[in-house]
């Protein structure tokens, strides 16, 4: 279990990693991809700023984590990602349901249970003192 638990966070600390370089590198091809338009200089930054600090920010401590088996360091990205999610749900109630809503809340969902398997694993993987 603790292999594919390593493997799996790899798989998304990796995948988190490149769109954060994604938005560091190319801010308005992601934004694009995000459903974003940065307006002006000041908007591109912010994308390159706030998008890349979440997404490599998540990806280094999942990273690190898995590396290191510490389960203490995944609950960084999981805080990261169920805020995420929540501001997806608490926007559902509020604006309504567009037809590309799922997609990234299932994306979402998917990351936080694999971080959450991976949490357990290595709670139980740890020596007890």
């Amino acid at each position: 279990m603790t292999i594919l638990a390593r493997g799996l966070i790899l798989v998304l600390g990796l995948f988190n990693f490149i769109i954060g370089l994604g938005f560091l590198l190319q801010p308005a091809k992601l934004a694009a991809a995000f459903f974003l338009s940065p307006m002006g200089s000041q908007g591109l930054a912010t994308l390159r700023a706030d998008f890349t600090g979440f997404f490599i920010g998540a990806s280094v401590f999942a990273l690190y984590g898995a590396w290191k088996m510490r389960a203490e360091a995944l609950l960084v990205p999981m805080v990261m990602l169920g805020l995420a999610l929540a501001g997806r749900f608490l926007s559902l109630a509020l604006d309504g349901m567009a037809p590309t809503a799922p997609a990234p809340m299932v994306v979402e969902a998917v990351m936080l249970a694999i971080l959450f398997f991976g949490y357990r694993t290595f709670q139980s993987a740890s020596p007890k003192a």
